[in-house]
């Protein structure tokens, strides 16, 4: 078993197919969880903000929740009929990203589903201010899901990051790799662990306070930033059982050489951990993962520390309306 036992799936119901539904679907067949769908909806129209609210807009609201509630429970009949565990849940709710961490607090869930666009144009997945806003306050792990086939054998890597340097708690690693590892043996796959350094920084740092100019020993520094990285990288993927030739330690940027590896390894889904951080009461990921993130071919499941206070108030606005159809 994985360490989800109840899963959160948001559907959109103006989309098909529902990539997100199908691969919540899949792992909950693999691993024995419960499934809860959700719709999370609103309108400006009908909220009431726009204007004074009114008993005829309180009953168009019920009326759409009564709707999308019944659309729920028709997706979630065949599933049930697979003998897994499904609830639905339809509320109104603003701003959506709000609604779907309230919700997942709410049913007690272990992770969100939330499916993703691809743009073929481009090469990248196209976030949308939702996607983002959770990948910053969303308590439990988040999986999005590109728009791909599911995997017979599927390649999870473990992005980590065992030197720190990126203001991640030395602890988020372990816990990147333990969900890999159970995905893993859930899925009938295999888990590659990842991390790449950049010895041009430690060059740079040595330089920074140098005014005159000054012959370095390039090779050297570069040597010994290696030997760092791989020391520690060693230790924790040891730790952690990852043969060898499934542990990859790359010179390089990590948001070219993350999604390049996937692309080679053809992975299902890259396990990345996040941290967020208050400032001028703004919330802010790493540079390195909003510059990787669009870039990767792949699912990606977003870890955060534990334990982590989503800023999210438990309580929405008037917007919210207190409407809600479980």
């Amino acid at each position: 078993m994985t360490s989800f036992s109840k899963i959160l799936c948001v559907v959109d119901p103006t989309q098909k197919p529902q990539p997100g539904l199908i691969r919540a679907t899949w792992l909950a067949r693999r691993s024995g969880a419960a499934l809860v769908l959700l719709i999370c909806c609103y309108d400006e129209y009908l909220s009431g903000d726009l204007y004074l609210d009114s008993k005829t807009l309180e009953q168009a609201r019920s009326r759409m929740l009564i709707a999308f509630k019944g659309t729920l429970e028709e997706l979630a009949g065949p599933i049930r009929d697979e003998g897994i565990t499904v609830a639905t849940d339809a509320v109104w709710d603003h701003p959506l990203f709000e609604g779907i961490v309230r919700k997942s607090i709410d049913h007690k869930v272990d992770v969100v589903f939330k499916d993703t666009h691809h743009h073929s144009a481009l090469s990248r997945i196209l976030f949308t201010n939702t996607d983002w806003n959770l990948i910053r306050t969303c308590p439990v792990p988040l999986w999005l899901v590109s728009p791909k086939d599911i995997w017979n054998e599927p390649q999870v890597i473990a992005s980590i990051d065992p030197l720190n340097e990126h203001d991640k708690p030395a602890a988020l690693d372990d816990q990147i790799l333990a969900i890999s590892n159970s995905l893993a043996v859930d899925l009938g796959g295999a888990v590659h662990a990842f991390h790449a350094y950049d010895s041009r920084v430690a060059v740079s740092t040595a330089t920074a306070n140098v005014y005159i100019p000054v012959s370095l020993p390039i090779d050297e520094i570069d040597e010994q930033v290696r030997q760092q990285h791989s020391k520690r990288f060693a230790e924790i993927v040891e730790f952690h059982g990852i043969p060898e030739d499934r542990a990859h330690l790359i010179s390089g940027l990590t948001h070219e050489e993350l999604p390049k590896l996937a692309g080679e390894l053809e992975a299902a889904v890259v396990v990345m951990g996040a941290v967020s951080r208050n400032k001028l009461k703004r919330l802010f990921i790493g540079a390195t993962a909003e510059r990787t993130l669009p870039h990767l071919p792949c699912d990606l499941l977003i870890v955060k520390p534990n334990p982590f206070t989503t800023p999210v108030e438990s309580n929405a606005s008037n917007s919210r309306k207190d409407v809600q159809c479980a």
